[in-house]
Order: structure tokens, then sequence, then C-alpha cells
């Protein structure tokens, strides 16, 4: 008989894979023009990558019994937004990386102007993938769109970046970075796990608070683990430079507040995420197991 741990891993693998069909239907081929755009835009979204906020998608649609049609459309968009965000990070203006997954950022494998257009047309075909979904009805559409539009904006992911940005060199406080990450980081991946709530009447207001509580713990305990990393992890692991946080001068938990603190942060955060799930039973058990994985991994 399988354990709980082989049961989630095989879930794993079958969302995986399905995500990945997802993106690679909707993605325009290379062979439609303009073919260098669509080669770049692929290139970007389908050269590996966790696919931690599609996996919190459905993990968080089997707590609240959302079927997989209905997941695949945020499951898509969001790991379309997530992509588009990586290549502007990425860009000279921004982190000025050489790496990302193992492989060239988009603008040395292509060019800086391609990779910015690649990252442009990503965003709204993100939104063409909800606004146009066949499972969806209108009511989960406008949810959707308002849900994700406001994780990406100046009050989210893009305004997290402008505070990165602009925290470079400075000391912050426990409050201005953990506002930093769970805006940069944490929002979209509030947005994955909160997305099932969207499209579901039967939600309780309770299981809504227990959802949103997980997920800001664990976008939070996202980022922290991503700090350490940078300092404790190896370029053939994580697929990027390791240190490149401290060479930019980046405000992180380590740097502000040491390892020890980081690590002992990032685990409560892991069991206060898990403690919130508790309302859900066993059909949380795939997104405890999604918890664990965020927080130990090791890329």
């Amino acid at each position: 008989m399988e354990t709980d741990e082989e049961l989630s891993s095989g879930k794993k693998d079958r969302h995986t894979n399905r995500i990945e069909a997802c993106l690679d239907r909707i993605l325009p081929p290379v062979s439609k023009l303009p073919g260098r755009l669509h080669e770049a835009m692929r290139y970007s979204v389908l050269n590996g990558g966790k696919r931690i906020r599609p996996l919190l998608v459905y993990a968080a649609g089997e707590c609240l019994n959302v079927g997989l049609e209905k997941l695949d459309v945020p499951a898509t968009a969001i790991e379309l937004l997530h992509a588009f965000s990586l290549v502007h990070d990425d860009l000279p203006a921004m982190d000025n990386d050489d790496l990302r997954r193992g492989q060239p950022t988009v603008h040395r494998k292509f060019d800086e102007a391609t990779a910015i257009l690649a990252a442009d047309a990503l965003q709204p075909l993100a939104f063409q993938a909800i606004a146009t979904a066949p499972s969806l009805n209108a009511n989960e559409i406008t949810n959707l769109v308002a849900l994700i539009a406001d994780a990406c904006g100046s009050l989210g992911m893009t305004g997290g970046q402008a505070i990165d940005l602009a925290s470079e060199g400075k000391q912050l406080s426990v409050a201005e970075l953990t506002e930093l990450h769970s805006l940069k980081t944490g929002a979209l991946i509030r947005a994955s796990a909160m997305s099932a709530c969207s499209l579901t009447p039967e939600v309780t207001s309770e299981q809504r608070a227990a959802m949103n509580r997980f997920a800001a713990d664990i976008g939070l305990a996202f980022q922290i683990r991503d700090d350490i990393l940078d300092v404790t992890g190896h370029t053939q692991v994580i697929g990027k430079p390791t240190g490149s946080d401290e060479n930019l001068q980046k405000a992180t938990w380590p740097s502000v507040f040491g390892m020890e603190e980081s690590i002992r942060r990032c685990d409560e955060l892991l069991e206060s995420s898990r403690d919130a799930l508790t309302i859900f039973g066993s059909a949380a058990d795939t997104l405890q197991t999604l918890a664990t994985f965020i927080v130990e991994r090791e890329r």
C-alpha cells in the first residue's frame, strides 16, 4: 500500500505533467510569426522550473474539491506571469543575471529587446487564458482576474520588485523586510493558493481565512528559503549564481538577521502554515507535503 508521502508525490508528478501540457498548448508555436519572439516566450516558460505556483493551485483546489479543468486556468495564468516576472528580474536594468534554471537567461540567450518583448507578451497571454476559458463562468473569470491582477500590480509583485531595488544597500526592519517579501514573492504565491477559493461558491469564510493564512505564511517562508539558498546553495543545484544577493547588497533575511534566525523563522512559518490547514483535514495532505517541500528544498 502506498504511503501518504508516496501518494502526494504521485499527485505532484501528475500535476506537474498536467501544467506542462497546458503551458505547451497555450504558448504560440515557433512556426507562427513572429517566430523569434515565440521562441523566446517558449524558452522562458518551458526551460524547467519547479512549478510551485501551479502545484499550489492544484493542491489548494483539492482542499475545496474544485475540478482540475477549472484549476488548469489559474495554474496556467499564474505560471505565465511568474515567467514574465523572472525575465524582467534578470534584465541588466534589474538584477543583471546570466543564469536561470541552469540555462542562459532570456536576454543572454536572445537579446535584451527580445527578452523585454517576450515578457510583455506573456502578461496579456496569462489574462487571455482566464478570459477565454470555457470551463469558467463569467463570475469565476471576474474573480480570478481581480485576484491575479491585484497580486501582480504596484500593490503586489511589481511593487515588491520596486521596493527591492530601492532597498539595495539599506538596513530594513522586520516589518519592512516582511512587507518586501510579501509583495515581491508572497503576493503571487498567495494568489495561487487563494485561486481555488474563487472557483467554488461553497467555500466558507473560515476556509477562506485559513487558506489566506496558509498562503501568507508559506509565501514568506518561500522567499526566506530562497535567501538562505543564495548563501548556502550551489550554482549547479539551484540553477543560478549564488551570492548574487550579497553582490547587489540586497536586503535579505540572512543579511539582516543572520542565518540561524533565518532558518528558525522559516521553520516557524512552516509550522504556522501547516496548522492553518487543519480545518481541511486529510483533503490538505498534498498541500501539507508541498509546504514542507517549499521550506526544505535545495533549489
